[in-house]
């Protein structure tokens, strides 16, 4: 029997250990490690965040689910790793300290045969001193942050209502942040949520990033169909803002936060601030910060993880020259290259390069998105990963038959911007491949025929669709399995 360990339980950890152990059955064990008690429809808490949706409408309780899988669930932090066991044990272990309730504080150890790292990032708030929750900023990146924030942005209409002018800060709140998307569909629904109060006039919404361009997104931008033209996605983001009256600051790192002021500097290496009173701004991601230690005790840290925490799998970290990448250099596997049991899917894995170009100031300030890894493709990662585990253990293979490289696969984003059925809007964007590939596309770095873009009502259907679709296969509701990552 194969005993199989996946940390975490976000979209790429839960999508691997439910098609590990469909694909594995009762004859060998899942365990799933995660901290938390529920699993969470991240790109729903835009919603949450602006009212349109609840807490339990976009998470719901892991165990139920796992009891019915027959997955063992330990609601734990994994603190490290021991990937050749110890002096006590010859089998591999990770180190766990329980964060339920009834066992809070304890600590095990946890052995396994396979171990699928999917822990998704640390949100390093403390990246950016004032940034965060219980600091002078919001957040939606868990539905409890975005909960907080859409009582925040109450007040803040209720003030407007009241006559008073109220002045909006949203994007990213750190020059290497990543996760444009998910800053720029929040912009878009608080600027709905205004406009449909007749408070527009009211509202000063300003939209602040470390992009190069706008709708650069952390993958370089893109040159999208639309409408029968070839549109890059500067002009598809600008004129989405404008239609909203939002204005916008690019090319910017915020370097700090006070009560009512973000302070960032530009890529001329200017330092600038701007006021605010609501702000609602992305943090940087790191690793969670697990350790790994060698038999002997030795700290090995460094074999498994790169120095922000994310872990080495099947890339190339040579640290070659921007200009000198190429899509070969993205790992297809996840495996990693120090310990063939060990995986690691979604954002846990460290990406080997920018997609965008970095760019510096002359102060040495890197001012440039992070490579985005959320969404779809941790739902296929996670799953590629789990469909190889299987593979090695029923057919006794060292192969692999599954391969998704961000280089080779494409991806889609729905990007709300109000929750109406009939007045609701949306942007539709696909890209492929998601990492350009400017050998295979030289003129675009991508195929035209699926790297597209609309925008309408009809958008707002499709993400409606898809929320409580990714809920269901979440769930494990019958035939999940058919429903694409």
């Amino acid at each position: 029997m194969a005993k199989i360990v996946v940390l975490g339980a976000g979209i790429s950890g839960h999508t691997a250990a439910a098609f590990l152990k469909k694909k594995l059955g009762r004859k060998h064990e899942v365990v799933v490690v995660s901290p938390g008690a529920y699993y969470q429809w991240i790109p729903s808490n835009i919603w949450v965040g602006v009212g349109k949706m609840g807490i339990d409408q976009v998470r719901f309780k892991l165990k139920p689910v796992y009891d019915r899988w027959k997955i063992d669930f330990r609601q734990a932090k994994a603190t490290a790793i021991f990937p050749e066991g110890n002096s006590d044990s010859g089998r591999p272990f990770v180190a766990v300290e329980y964060t339920g309730e009834g066992n809070r504080g304890e600590t095990a150890n946890i052995d396994y045969d396979f171990l699928v790292n999917a822990t998704g990032p640390k949100l390093n708030f403390e990246a950016t001193e004032g940034l965060g929750p219980g600091k002078f900023t919001h957040s939606v990146c868990s539905c409890d942050h975005a909960a907080e924030t859409w009582k925040e942005l109450q007040v803040c209409l209720e003030r407007m209502k009241q006559g008073e002018r109220i002045k909006f800060l949203i994007g990213t709140g750190h020059p290497a942040a990543t996760c444009q998307g998910a800053a720029f569909e929040y912009a878009l629904n608080v600027a709905y949520e205004i406009k449909s109060r007749g408070l527009m006039h009211m509202a000063e919404i300003t939209w602040i990033s470390n992009e190069y361009e706008l709708g650069d997104f952390g993958m370089g931008g893109a040159f999208i169909k639309r409408g029968g033209y070839i549109t890059p996605t500067k002009v598809f983001s600008e004129s989405i803002f404008a239609e909203y009256g939002i204005n916008w600051i690019k090319r910017a790192g915020v370097m700090k936060v006070e009560k009512g002021v973000a302070h960032y500097e530009t890529l001329d290496g200017q330092l600038h601030t701007i006021s605010f009173d609501f702000a609602m701004l992305i943090p940087a991601f790191a690793g969670v910060g697990m350790k790994a230690f060698s038999k002997a005790g030795e700290d090995i840290t460094g074999q498994l993880f790169v120095p922000n925490g994310l872990m080495k799998v099947d890339a190339d970290y040579s640290g070659k020259a921007f200009e000198d990448w190429s899509v070969e250099d993205w790992p297809s596997v996840y495996q990693s290259p120090a310990f063939k049991n060990i995986f690691a899917t979604g954002i846990a894995f460290a990406p080997p390069h920018q997609i965008s170009k970095p760019m510096k100031s002359p102060n040495g300030t890197l001012i440039t998105p992070a490579p985005p890894r959320t969404g779809m493709p941790s739902g296929v990662i996670g799953k590629i990963v789990a469909l190889n585990i299987v593979n090695q253990i029923l057919k006794n293979s060292n192969g692999f038959k599954h391969k998704a490289s961000m280089g080779k696969m494409g991806a889609a984003c729905v990007v709300s911007s109000g929750y109406s059925l009939l007045r609701g809007n949306a942007a539709t964007m696909t890209v492929f491949p998601i990492v350009p590939d400017w050998q295979k596309y030289p003129e675009w770095g991508r195929d035209l025929n699926y790297t597209v873009g609309e925008a309408g009502l009809a958008g707002h259907w499709i993400k409606l669709f898809l929320h409580y679709m990714f809920i269901h296969k979440a769930k494990g509701y019958p035939f999940w399995w058919l429903i694409p990552e």
